[in-house]
């Protein structure tokens, strides 16, 4: 089972890869950082992802049908994932369910013109299933 470092070596290793990021959405904290950073810097990209992520968990439209709230103690986030495109990219956010606290997700920023949308989401869902923290 890979760790933060062998998570997002796996992630660079997709088709467009730009960077990939492990961020505590309640902190804003990026926990593990590799490729480039829209902007340059990794840390306010991991702050601003955090506060898009944080927006989307706890948004009462978007859980799921059974009412359920934000993630904690290994519960399933009310959102798996979150896809932005911009005119040149697109940045993937997957939320990592865990046993202990699930406050972590994976950030994938992929090049639209050599990337694969839709395989990237299947790696990246993979990828968090087998991340393992600590």
């Amino acid at each position: 089972m890979p760790g933060i470092d062998e998570s997002l070596l796996e992630a660079m290793r997709l088709p467009g890869a730009r960077g990939a990021l492990v961020v505590d959405w309640i902190s804003g904290l990026a926990l593990g950082a590799v490729g480039d950073a829209p902007g340059g810097d990794p840390e306010a990209t991991a702050a601003e992802t955090a506060e898009l992520a944080r927006l989307a968990l706890e948004s009462g439209t978007l859980a799921s049908g059974d009412g359920g709230g934000p993630a904690g103690h290994g519960e399933e986030p009310p959102v798996q994932d979150l896809i932005l495109t911009t005119a040149d990219a697109y940045h993937l956010l997957r939320f990592v369910v865990t046993t202990f606290d699930s406050t972590v997700f994976l950030h994938l920023w992929l090049d639209r013109t050599d990337g694969n949308l839709a395989l990237a989401r299947i790696r990246l869902a993979e990828m968090a299933d087998r991340l393992v923290l600590g």
